[in-house]
């Protein structure tokens, strides 16, 4: 007898860590996901990681909220 499932087969199980998802995201496909204010990064690499989305995806609106 075959007990009911309520997903569909691969799905479900352990969700993964946003972290794992950012490391292998950028192990296997070269993209990087970074939050402006991820606190191990220092002043000018926030500086930096600032710039590159503002240029690449435009200013953010002012007032956004920061990530903790």
């Amino acid at each position: 007898m075959r007990r009911m499932r309520f997903t569909p087969p691969g799905y479900g199980g352990q969700r993964r860590d946003p972290e794992q998802v950012k490391r292998e995201g950028w192990l296997e496909q070269g993209i990087l996901a970074v939050a402006v204010d991820d606190p191990r990064l220092t002043w000018p690499e926030r500086e930096l990681v600032e710039q590159l989305g503002s240029r690449l995806y435009g200013p953010r609106p002012q007032g956004e909220v920061r990530h903790g």
